[in-house]
């Protein structure tokens, strides 16, 4: 194909101790690509602090992707890139140049082997040749793959940050970590704590290698949790899931009464809590001014955890192509993102009701990525947390860790966790429901603790 690399994905390490790697991702094209790599990138708690992409329909087979000067993952407005004196071979069909630099938050070290293997299984497969249709088929193929689904059951005796223990997928000693080591995924836990101090854990969970209806699988998974939580677990057992326990991953059209509609509003919230920095600026605009045959999305924000992700899901959901693109945060944490598009029918923005439908999304979702609060129940308070689930119905990765950590931090303990989803109007919303336990009033005040989770889930702390 005349690309620098066989390979779909390279990470290479940091030029300087602390600097960011860099990832480069060099593949056919679909739909919603950005989405799905940043997805992935979340997941493994890294920061993207710069990116670029590019569809150029030449192929680089003399410089390297990564040494090629910064203005080839630019573009000179109302203009294309300049690319002819450094690309000299054409191929057929559209292929895709990412390229992201990528921080460590410095929790535990990443596995970049695993990483850069879930980065190339999103891609499009390298197979000549490039067919058009390429979009249509992986869309098919997504609504096509329903992995089965098990149910892990565990129990063992309570302690102080448990949850979070077993929700981190970063910590090298807790059970997460394992099912992640093992491409487990979680789909769905329910956690609840008995009077005399036992945890029961329940995971629905499919399997990435698609193996666990294996003997010598379920063994392996129970012995390394064993491994992990020694003498304070009771019991292990994975089983598949019967239709009934599976369908509880269907979301539901009826709300709990703790929760309302008005949480889930597709409105701006109102950005009072403390946890917002003072200096968040929020500007979206379309211009379609600057370029022939893209529309030209302009982004000024303030930066947070899965930035990027966000535009790329919502983008993805509305059926964008990204054809160009640039992003970079600066010191002070804001953020500029330069975006050229086209619909799925390849062509700009014309509609004033789109684009306005369009901005308007985009600023909801980057205002109010989660949504946090504390509802009554009883005596006790419930954490709510929810977050909006992609068309494809993938959720947000790490919400459970995070929100588990920043518990932990507050030294609160979990009575009791759900997550489920819900619908409200034509949206989908993953909701995790968290039951704090009676001495929450000893350890933070309610403002304290919705500060505290959603700097946690920002990435502000």
């Amino acid at each position: 194909m005349g690309i620098p690399s066989d390979e779909v994905v390279i990470i290479r390490p940091p030029e300087s101790p602390g600097g960011p790697s860099l990832i480069t991702v060099s593949c056919p094209d679909k739909t919603g690509l950005g989405c799905d790599l940043c997805r992935v990138i979340l997941l493994f708690g890294l920061s993207i602090v710069r990116g670029g992409t590019l569809l150029p329909s030449f192929t680089p087979i003399k410089t390297p992707i990564s040494r090629l000067p910064p203005c080839c993952f630019s573009f000179a407005l109302g203009e294309k890139l300049k690319l002819e004196s450094l690309l000299d071979f054409s191929t057929d069909g559209r292929w895709c140049y990412v390229l992201l630099w990528v921080a460590e938050r410095g929790r535990k070290e990443t596995r970049w082997d695993l990483l850069k293997k879930r980065l190339v299984a999103v891609c499009p497969s390298v197979s000549p040749p490039l067919v058009s249709e390429i979009n249509s088929s992986d869309q098919e193929m997504d609504a096509e793959q329903k992995p089965q689904v098990f149910l892990l059951k565990f129990s063992c005796y309570d302690r102080m940050g448990l949850l979070h223990d077993l929700s981190d997928d970063y910590e090298m000693a807790d059970v997460t970590e394992v099912l992640c080591e093992l491409e487990l995924t979680i789909r769905r836990v329910k956690v609840s704590t008995t009077p005399d101090g036992t945890v029961m854990d329940l995971f629905l969970i499919t399997d990435t290698r698609e193996l666990l209806h294996t003997q010598s699988r379920r063994e392996d998974a129970c012995n390394r949790l064993r491994a992990i939580l020694g003498d304070s677990m009771c019991s292990c057992e994975i089983e598949l899931a019967s239709e009934e326990i599976a369908s509880c991953l269907q979301a539901s059209s009826s709300l709990p009464p703790s929760i309302t509609e008005d949480m889930l509003t597709l409105e701006i919230q109102d950005e009072s809590s403390n946890a917002v920095p003072q200096s968040s600026f929020l500007s979206v605009s379309v211009d379609n001014s600057l370029s022939h045959a893209h529309s030209l999305i302009q982004i000024q924000c303030y930066d947070h955890k899965g930035l990027l992700y966000d535009i790329m899901r919502t983008l993805k959901d509305y059926n964008m192509q990204v054809s160009y693109g640039r992003f970079n945060t600066k010191e002070n944490g804001n953020c500029n993102v330069d975006l050229l598009v086209v619909q799925n029918d390849g062509k700009k923005i014309v509609d004033p009701n789109k684009q306005v439908a369009l901005c308007s999304r985009l600023r909801m979702e980057l205002s109010s990525p989660l949504r946090v609060t504390l509802v009554s129940r009883g005596p006790d308070i419930e954490l709510l947390v929810a977050n909006p689930v992609e068309i494809c119905g993938k959720g947000r990765p790490l919400v459970f860790y995070d929100i588990t950590y920043a518990l932990k931090l507050l030294e609160i303990r979990i009575f009791l966790a759900e997550i489920g989803r819900h619908v409200i109007g034509d949206r989908e919303w993953e909701v995790y429901r968290v039951h704090l336990g009676d001495d929450h009033e000893l350890c933070a005040s309610k403002d304290k603790i919705v500060d505290g989770v959603t700097k946690m889930l920002m990435g502000w702390h």
